[in-house]
């Protein structure tokens, strides 16, 4: 007959924590510390692609540039600038600038401007 423990004690030791939280796996920093992913720039073909999209925004309209060659701090002043130019809200998430508003063809103009490649993406 196999005896049961009592206490965690008894089990010999931490069974499980959380003390230390998530870790990132290139520079071993806790995630909400890490300096290193803000830095990297996304490998793409560098053509950045503006498109329009409303599927899974309750019907309202947003238009997304994917693909641009930038890292994280100049890709959200890039976005600054073009929510600016379109008169607009919006924001970066996941590396894709998203405006609010149908606004694709003033986005590839300033963003040729800007020396972008840029092409309109989708129907």
């Amino acid at each position: 007959m196999v005896k049961k423990a009592s206490s965690l004690s008894a089990l010999g030791g931490l069974v499980y924590s959380t003390d230390s939280g998530r870790h990132c796996p290139d520079c071993s920093q806790p995630v909400d510390a890490c300096t290193c992913k803000d830095s990297v720039i996304p490998a793409g073909d560098g053509i950045a692609r503006v498109r329009r999209e409303t599927k899974g925004r309750g019907g309202k309209t947003v238009t997304t540039i994917s693909g641009v060659p930038l890292a994280l701090d100049p890709l959200k002043e890039l976005a600054s600038v073009l929510k600016k130019r379109c008169g607009c809200g919006g924001g970066v998430k996941d590396g894709v600038i998203e405006i609010q508003g149908d606004h694709v063809e003033l986005l590839l103009e300033e963003l040729g401007k800007r020396g972008f490649k840029a092409k309109k993406s989708g129907g």
